[in-house]
């Protein structure tokens, strides 16, 4: 065991879930002279390190940020790239996430995938159904104000169809709309690359997580580097807009 992981075992307050935004894939491959896709590829080893990182240290939930809606407007070649990884992670890593006992779930709009990626992503979801030791939620086309209109759009109709009253709608109501609905919000949001923005990610559900940014760029991140991140939170007083007791 980590001298890391030991300290974040004796400290007790473990963030149940922790969301990831994955950045530095292209500034890695460019600063090694390679072309942006090889910067996706090396990213694949982070994401096991971090999942493996994850189930060592007790999380239950850990959400990655795997390609927004944005990136939809990126030049063909490389989301041809991105997708043909996506299938490749999906068809490579499954047997082991079983034996980790992960059970992968894909929140976005997945019907803009391709037919062969979609289908990947879909035997990754069902393969791994029942495993108990981490949820591994996977954002894949996936936008933070595009979810909440989404989920405005489908009360609004309930409205409509006359199946809810619009005294009704509460936090609570919009939550259950969102591809997050059931689950706690993020204790702790990981950034990578040294970028200080949330990039249109779970702007819904961030409302009172603890951030951490690293200037890490994603390839090189590690297992010790998630158990940095968990560190810094536990050092946190989260109030939750409340004032400390006295």
């Amino acid at each position: 065991m980590s001298a890391s992981l030991e300290e974040i075992r004796l400290h007790g307050a473990i963030p149940r879930h922790v969301a990831v935004i994955m950045d530095g894939n292209g500034r890695w491959a460019g600063e090694r002279g390679l072309p942006r896709h090889a910067g996706h590829r090396a990213g694949m080893r982070a994401v096991r390190e971090v999942i493996e990182g994850a189930v060592e240290a007790g999380i239950d939930i850990l959400t990655l940020f795997a390609f927004s809606t944005e990136n939809w407007q990126r030049p063909p070649s490389e989301i041809s790239a991105l997708m043909g990884i996506l299938k490749i992670y999906a068809e490579k890593e499954r047997r082991d996430l079983v034996r980790q006992g992960v059970e992968v779930h894909v929140l976005g709009e997945v019907d803009r995938l391709d037919g062969v990626t979609r289908s990947a992503v879909e035997g990754i979801v069902q393969g791994t159904a029942g495993g108990e030791n981490l949820r591994l939620n996977l954002m894949i086309s996936y936008s933070g104000r595009e979810e909440i209109v989404r989920a405005a759009r489908r009360l609004s109709e309930a409205v409509r169809s006359g199946s809810v009253d619009p005294e009704d709608i509460t936090e609570a109501a919009l939550e259950n709309e969102l591809f997050t609905a059931g689950l706690p919000d993020p204790d702790l949001l990981i950034r990578t690359s040294g970028e200080l923005r949330v990039s249109n990610f779970m702007l819904w559900q961030l409302a009172y997580t603890e951030i951490h940014i690293t200037k890490v760029l994603w390839p090189d991140f590690s297992r010790e580097d998630l158990f940095a991140a968990v560190l810094d939170y536990q050092r946190r007083d989260r109030r939750f807009g409340r004032v400390p007791a006295s």
